[in-house]
């Protein structure tokens, strides 16, 4: 078989054009609430002004924070989930620091104002302004979520327990919106501003129920997934395969993983993300998962028919961002998973380093070499400890790289695996100045 051939490319690739829709919008939306701002009047004090201004930027970065997390198919195949949440997490650290230099400024500029101290301030301000003490309780419900979403706290936590906290975030919003509303400038001074910030506020919620709630619920209706095998590949790696209706209809691309929920007594309300392991046929869906906790581990108990309850599909670790006319994918461990997929989908001549500790642990490595082989594809197997070393060094170093794939510069490289692996990786590839456009990474924790 010869290699696929490449469909035409865009002249501008997918993220970037994402990325750049993306800060326009947020530009224009800082430009809007700045004009909105001094149309509104500035107050004498600039402490009151600037408390004022930093309040408006919170609640706007409060908006684009549920836009960020919404799972937008458009946003979402373009930019990737990681990568979205990475700017959810970013933004959210800005929203705690405009909201921190809202409360501050605006409780000392009264201060200064009432020649008060700032705690008795505060104590008048919560006890004579409607919507003061809602705030409060969303400002502090925010501290509390962002101490939560902290690494040091985010690794002690089960993920189940760190969601049910960020829920009170939308709690936080609700409190601030009728804060907004009740002494908001914007909402008093002018209508258009007042038109302005019921669109983005409503605008915002409806992309989050519709992204979060509506169309899973939708799609799930639709396709009616259920178990129809569960297949051993290793003494600690399954598959597990389904089927549904019109699955034709769903559309999801070797590489992208869901978030799957299988609807058994123990794990109904356990959501885990695992990547397909097999390209989309409009017939069945398959995913593979090592043990390497409780939840995947019971996948080997999954019976026959059990139901399926999949949010997805996620990602951007797919073909529609391949640039260059040939690839080359490097998997580390069960990251193979998505990689396994996209060999059957990728164009052009694809070369694929399977990076596992033992020749035992290659697990779908007879699938993989056996795709390889009917479409003209290379396969290689590095095996030994993280600090192996081979001829040209370690195995996933600049020169080791450099002698498996000679044209590497000139091939996409999509990368997936555990984040020590992935981070050698893109070091060797910027030392060898792969263009960081050609370079496809999938966070292994959301990935596998």
């Amino acid at each position: 078989m010869t290699p696929i051939a490449a469909p035409p490319r865009p002249a501008v690739s997918p993220r970037v054009t994402a990325k750049a829709w993306l800060f326009a919008f947020l530009g224009a939306n800082v430009l809007l609430v700045t004009v909105f701002f001094v149309n509104g009047g500035l107050s004498d004090n600039p402490l009151i002004s600037a408390g004022r201004l930093a309040g408006l930027y919170a609640a706007q970065a409060m908006a684009f924070q549920l836009l960020l997390v919404a799972r937008l198919p458009w946003l979402d195949r373009r930019l990737g989930m990681d990568r979205l949440t990475a700017w959810h997490r970013w933004t959210g650290f800005t929203l705690l620091w405009t909201l921190l230099a809202h409360v501050v400024l605006i409780v000392f500029g009264y201060a200064s104002v009432e020649a008060r101290g700032p705690v008795g301030e505060l104590v008048q301000l919560a006890d004579t302004l409607e919507g003061l003490l809602r705030a409060i309780v969303a400002f502090v419900l925010i501290l509390v979520v962002g101490a939560a979403s902290a690494r040091f706290a985010r690794k002690r936590m089960a993920y189940e327990t760190w969601h049910f906290v960020h829920l009170y975030t939308y709690a936080a919003v609700l409190l601030a919106f009728t804060h907004q509303v009740a002494v908001g400038q914007s909402f008093t001074s002018h209508p258009v501003a007042r038109a302005y910030w019921w669109t983005l506020w409503l605008g915002a919620g409806a992309a989050v129920l519709a992204g979060r709630v509506g169309l899973p619920l939708w799609r799930n209706l639709r396709h009616q997934l259920r178990v129809v095998a569960v297949v051993p590949e290793s003494p600690d790696t399954v598959s597990v395969y389904m089927t549904g209706r019109d699955l034709d209809r769903l559309p999801a691309r070797a590489g992208q993983f869901f978030l799957w929920r299988f609807l058994t007594k123990d794990r109904w309300w356990q959501a885990n993300p695992f990547s397909l392991s097999a390209a989309p046929d409009g017939r069945t869906l398959r995913l593979t998962a090592k043990a390497v906790g409780e939840s995947s581990a019971s996948l080997r108990s999954l019976r026959v028919g059990t139901r399926v309850f999949a949010e997805g599909p996620y990602g951007a670790f797919t073909t529609i961002h391949q640039q260059q006319p040939n690839a080359l994918l490097v998997a580390g461990g069960v990251g193979i998973t998505p990689i396994r997929a996209l060999l059957e989908d990728i164009a052009g001549h694809v070369v694929v380093l399977y990076r596992v500790r033992a020749p035992q642990d290659a697990v779908l490595l007879p699938e993989l070499r056996g795709l390889a082989k009917a479409r003209g594809a290379i396969v290689h197997v590095l095996s030994g400890p993280s600090d192996q070393r081979g001829p040209h060094g370690p195995l996933l170093g600049t020169e080791s790289l450099h002698a498996l794939v000679p044209d590497v510069d000139d091939r996409d490289v999509f990368v997936c695996g555990p984040p020590g692996m992935t981070a050698a990786v893109l070091r060797s590839l910027r030392e060898l100045r792969v263009p960081s456009a050609r370079v496809h990474a999938e966070r292994f924790s959301l990935a596998a």
